[in-house]
């Protein structure tokens, strides 16, 4: 009798690590995700919107920015 319930209790544990290593992938899967996407994003602006504001701080002339302004608009 004692056999059979330490049997059923292996089985129990080795199904729990089981779950605890998928856990932890979807953990990881989620902060990893959370970082490429923060590393990759503007703000939401659009390219568009980041060319305008480099040109309103002067950091393009109107032709550099109507050359780009084409381009983008492709």
């Amino acid at each position: 009798m004692m056999m059979y319930g330490y049997h059923g209790a292996g089985w129990g544990m080795g199904l729990g690590w089981i779950f605890m290593l998928v856990l932890w992938g979807f953990a990881l899967y989620g902060v990893v995700t959370l970082i490429r996407r923060s590393a990759h994003g503007t703000g939401g602006e659009s390219a568009l919107d980041i060319l305008n504001k480099r040109f309103a701080r002067g950091e393009i002339d109107q032709e550099e920015y109507e050359r780009r302004r084409r381009a983008i608009e492709r």
